[in-house]
């Protein structure tokens, strides 16, 4: 198997939002973002299919030594030896890629945030920079567009947490702030148990809330003249505000499943964009 067919298999494989997006890139922008997602998804996966903490530690060193080289032009994993091509020509920097390995081994060395500011440190390491990369791969003419791409990539990720409330708890993290479980009176044994309350769900819709103002506050930042070569970005919007109203209407019962859009939707949601131009 060649590297450019591991990260295609990598990233299909997952069955994520931003696979469809890709879809309608240029063939060279879309080698490009798929060998960067498919090195997320390789750092993502050390923590969330490692049970042994120190294992995974390990690992994430392993992957810090591994980018190190790749840059010094020695690539050994096929995840690298597909990415450093594309990395002079969209900006790729070493320094993202440590920031994703660094937010991941956060979550290693952490399972609670007291506050907001403390979770949005960890959302900019591993989904802000994320946006930051994938905004240049897509095409970016407008320095503003890297604020829009942070901002969009917090409540990816903020939608992400609410999501997975329930999975997170399984493994014992609870990714929503402490002081704000404390002001709605949810106590974390609650969620660890994944025990329903009317608190629960007033905690719930005030992450929502956030995550809503993230996503409107995101668009207003995206120049005209970037918005054409930001439609990806845009597509994977649209499929995740979507995943958001639908855990709104299903009234977060989020603690004991995981809800979800069907590829035939999320697939319906990156055409209209791309074809019509609208969420």
């Amino acid at each position: 198997m060649s590297p450019e067919q591991y990260v295609q298999e990598k990233a299909a494989g997952s069955g994520s939002s931003f696979y469809y997006a890709f879809l309608f890139l240029p063939a060279p922008r879309r080698a490009a973002i798929t060998a960067f997602y498919a090195f997320c998804r390789e750092i993502d996966d050390v923590v969330d299919e490692t049970q042994d903490a120190g294992v995974a530690a390990t690992k994430l060193a392993w992957w810090r030594k591994e980018a190190m080289a790749a840059f010094a032009g020695q690539p050994q994993h096929p995840v690298m030896r597909a990415l450093m091509p594309h990395c002079p020509v969209y900006d790729i920097r070493l320094e993202h890629l440590m920031a994703v390995i660094e937010g991941c081994q956060m979550d290693l060395d952490q399972s609670r945030f007291l506050d907001y500011p403390g979770l949005q440190r960890y959302c900019h390491l591993v989904a802000g920079v994320v946006g930051e990369v994938a905004s240049a791969i897509f095409g970016r003419s407008d320095p503003q567009t890297v604020a829009y791409a942070h901002k969009l990539g917090l409540a990816f990720q903020l939608t992400n947490i609410i999501r997975d409330v329930g999975e997170d708890a399984m493994l014992g993290r609870i990714y929503l702030p402490v002081n704000e479980l404390q002001q709605f009176d949810v106590k974390a044994h609650e969620i660890l148990k994944r025990t329903y309350s009317d608190r629960f769900t007033a905690l719930m819709r005030f992450q929502a809330e956030r995550a809503h103002r993230l996503y409107d506050e995101a668009f207003a930042l995206l120049p005209d003249a970037d918005r054409r070569a930001q439609k990806p970005g845009l597509m994977m919007a649209n499929i995740y505000r979507t995943l958001l109203r639908e855990i709104e209407h299903e009234n977060f019962q989020v603690l004991h499943q995981r809800i979800r859009l069907t590829p035939l939707r999320k697939f319906w949601l990156a055409w209209k964009m791309q074809a019509l131009g609208r969420m």
